[in-house]
């Protein structure tokens, strides 16, 4: 069924992952160490990310992993921490990161809008750094529908939030593709019954995505071409 619904993901989607969150994780990390630099090096270590070079590890948790269980991995290298203040922490520190487009997303999203998809957000990021993300970006009025792992649909790779983008949009599943950059992008779109589609501007590699997605795309910027080939033109 050719689509008529995009639901992105955000971290390695819309935002070149590497680019927005290699210098950002690195000053998240050394203020939670609180200047302690062996206990910023065990932190970097539990999220598999490597200090000296600014970058995550292919299989790091932090790829697709909620505030929550991000913070549950730090906690136990922070005695005395509180969950809740940490999350919100991220959460107020997430919101502020500048974000690095993987591709100029201003014409890209003005290109779809015109081909009248509906468009929609689900991101294991909380809602609140989603749509300060997006504005941010220029793009807020873009999206009809913005989910966060905070929002009360669950999280991915559970397929909640792509369910309730499809009823929002008033849509069956199987009329909507999921993009994303990571196995549980793929494998929520899987369980909600949507197209699969991979991008390579995340960790994961095509070698990865491939296997369980139903196309792999270099970056998002490549949508306008395949939706040409899928009959799904603007007017």
């Amino acid at each position: 069924m050719r689509p008529a619904a995009l639901i992105f993901d955000k971290d390695g989607t819309l935002f070149d992952f590497h680019a927005t969150w290699g210098g950002w994780s690195r000053g998240l990390i050394e203020a939670e160490a609180g200047g302690d630099a062996a206990l910023a090096r065990r932190i970097a270590e539990a999220l598999g990310y490597d200090m000296a070079a600014g970058r995550f590890s292919p299989d790091s948790i932090v790829i697709a992993a909620t505030a929550g269980e991000i913070a549950d991995r730090m906690l136990p290298l922070l005695p005395g921490g509180d969950r809740a203040a940490l999350i919100a922490r991220m959460n107020a520190r997430s919101a502020k990161a500048p974000q690095v487009p993987a591709v100029p997303l201003g014409p890209l999203f003005a290109d779809l809008a015109a081909r009248r998809l509906a468009l929609g957000l689900v991101t294991n990021d909380s809602e609140a750094p989603a749509r300060a993300h997006l504005h941010a970006s220029g793009l807020s009025a873009r999206f009809g529908f913005v989910a966060g792992a905070d929002s009360g649909h669950g999280a991915k790779p559970a397929p909640g939030q792509l369910v309730a983008c499809a009823a929002a949009f008033g849509l069956a599943p199987a009329a909507c593709a999921m993009i994303g950059d990571s196995l549980h992008d793929l494998h929520a779109a899987r369980a909600a019954g949507m197209t699969a589609i991979a991008v390579l501007t995340g960790l994961a590699a095509r070698d990865s995505l491939a296997p369980h997605a139903d196309l792999v795309l270099d970056h998002i910027g490549a949508l306008p071409d395949w939706l040409d080939e899928q009959g799904i033109t603007k007017p």
